[in-house]
C-alpha cells in the first residue's frame, strides 16, 4: 500500500514513443526504451478518426540497447482497445490474438481509438540481453490524414528514488 502515497514520478517513467503524427506521412517508428531498470511496460496508442482503409498496424520490436542493436519481434497477444467516440466508451475490450509482434484493428480507421499493449520485462529475451522495446506504426496509406501518438509507461521501478530512472539510455 505504500505505493499509494508515491508521487507518479517517484515510481513511473512516461516517454514519449510517437509524438502526435499525421500516420500517412511517413513510417513511424517510436523511441526505443529500456527495462533494466523497470517490471513493466504499457505501450499506449491513440488515434483519431480516419478514412476506410487506414487502419493502423501496431508492430512491437525488442533490441539490446536503445539504439536497436539486434532488433527482431516481440511478440504479444492481448490488445484492450476502445474503438469509437472516446467520450462514450467506458471500458477497455481485450482482443486477443495468436502470438505476433503486429497487430491491425480492421474496424478502426475512421474511429478515434486507444489501445494499450503490456509487456513484462522478463517477456523479452533477456536470456539473450534483451531489454529494450519499440513501437512502430507504418504509414497507414494516403487515403487521408490520421493523427496518431504514443506513449510508453514504465512501471515497477526496481530502484527507489526521488525520480524514476531514465528508460531512454542504457
Amino acid at each position: 500500500m505504500g505505493y499509494l502515497n508515491n508521487l507518479l514520478a517517484e515510481d513511473t517513467q512516461i516517454v514519449t514513443a510517437i509524438v502526435p503524427v499525421d500516420s500517412q506521412a511517413a513510417a513511424n517508428n517510436g523511441d526505443w526504451v529500456s527495462l533494466k531498470n523497470y517490471e513493466r511496460c504499457t505501450i499506449v496508442l491513440m488515434k483519431a478518426a480516419g478514412v476506410a482503409g487506414d487502419d493502423p498496424v501496431i508492430t512491437v520490436r525488442q533490441a539490446k540497447d536503445v539504439s536497436g542493436t539486434d532488433a527482431k519481434a516481440l511478440n504479444f497477444t492481448r490488445i484492450d482497445a476502445k474503438v469509437g467516440v472516446q467520450t462514450g466508451i467506458g471500458t477497455f475490450t481485450t482482443v486477443t490474438q495468436a502470438a505476433a509482434n503486429t497487430y491491425t484493428d480492421a474496424a478502426s480507421a475512421e474511429a478515434q481509438g486507444l489501445f494499450l499493449i503490456e509487456f513484462d520485462a522478463e517477456d523479452l529475451d533477456v536470456n539473450n540481453g534483451f531489454d529494450c522495446i519499440q513501437l512502430q506504426v507504418p504509414d497507414t496509406g494516403s487515403a487521408g490524414s490520421q493523427l496518431i501518438a504514443a506513449l510508453y509507461i514504465l512501471r515497477g521501478a526496481k530502484f527507489a528514488g526521488a525520480a524514476a530512472a531514465s528508460a531512454i539510455v542504457d
